[in-house]
């Protein structure tokens, strides 16, 4: 028997198919999974619907492992009540919640942290963090006991990552969630996780540069190199599984163990030379 025979949930924030949660969702459905999925609402000019076709291509590989797909503003109390409403008509009970959603304005994420914007500090709390608590509470009467929430963070919210700059305040703050959400939802045996990826090339990724730091973890990374899509994929997959049902309130870093490292590590070595 595969790990989620009989098993569905809600997969929220793919963006197209180098997405971390695109990568989660296919482990999910390779193992018998069934998925339910969002994607960004269109613009009403936008005739090609660019964000729901980068997402309906992704899924249309597992037609018998996708419920739908369907457009979620979560900055909008509304829409996410309507969305949970519907995949509750559609899916009925759920064992999993995934979110991966995350936003900051280009322009502040390109300026020193000190310059961050008040607007644009509002902006991304409202979507990085906000959002898990909204889609979380919103779907709390569909998930079952021994139902598992994933969320998707960055060791940038443990410590300084010149260029992260407010996104890693917006992860530091997801972080502390992920462990209050756990508390409140423990007595109803529904449990809440993050996994901490290293630098992979997504749509925000490549935004927050993650080139150069693929780079520094293939020096300072115990593993000598950065994770791949899939290996985060799998890791993901198991803490939204039966598998993890004792864990909660849980950061799980999939990051070839640069966390662990106190020093610039083989790095080091470059400078002997």
């Amino acid at each position: 028997m595969k790990l989620f025979e009989g098993k569905k949930g809600l997969i929220l924030g793919v963006a197209n198919d180098r997405s971390i949660a695109w990568a989660i969702a296919k482990e999910i459905m390779d193992q018998g999974g069934i998925c339910g999925f969002s994607h960004l609402p269109d613009k009403p000019d936008d005739d090609k619907k660019k964000n729901h076709l980068r997402v309906s291509k992704c899924v249309e590989h597992y037609p018998a492992q996708t419920a739908f797909l369907r457009p979620l503003d979560v900055q909008d109390d509304v829409q996410v009540k309507d969305f949970m409403e519907a995949a509750a008509k559609d899916l009925g009970q759920i064992d999993f919640l995934l979110h991966s959603i995350a936003f900051a304005d280009r322009d502040d994420l390109s300026r020193d942290t000190v310059q961050t914007s008040r607007a644009g500090f509002k902006l991304a709390m409202d979507v990085s963090v906000y959002s898990l608590i909204a889609v979380t509470n919103a779907a709390q009467g569909m998930l079952k006991p021994d139902s598992s929430v994933l969320t998707m963070t960055y060791f940038g919210g443990e410590k300084c990552v010149p260029g992260y700059n407010v996104m890693g305040i917006c992860k530091a703050a997801l972080d502390a969630t992920v462990r209050y959400l756990a508390y409140d939802l423990g007595p109803k045996g529904i449990r809440v996780n993050g996994v901490s990826a290293g630098p992979l090339k997504t749509l925000a990724g490549v935004a927050a540069g993650v080139g150069e730091m693929q780079e520094y973890y293939d020096y300072v990374a115990p593993l000598g190199r950065c994770v791949t899509h899939e290996e985060v994929g799998r890791s993901g997959a198991y803490l939204l599984s039966s598998y993890s049902n004792g864990i909660t309130g849980e950061i799980l870093h999939v990051d070839s163990g640069y966390n662990i490292m106190g020093s610039p590590g083989r790095l080091l070595e470059q400078f002997r030379k």
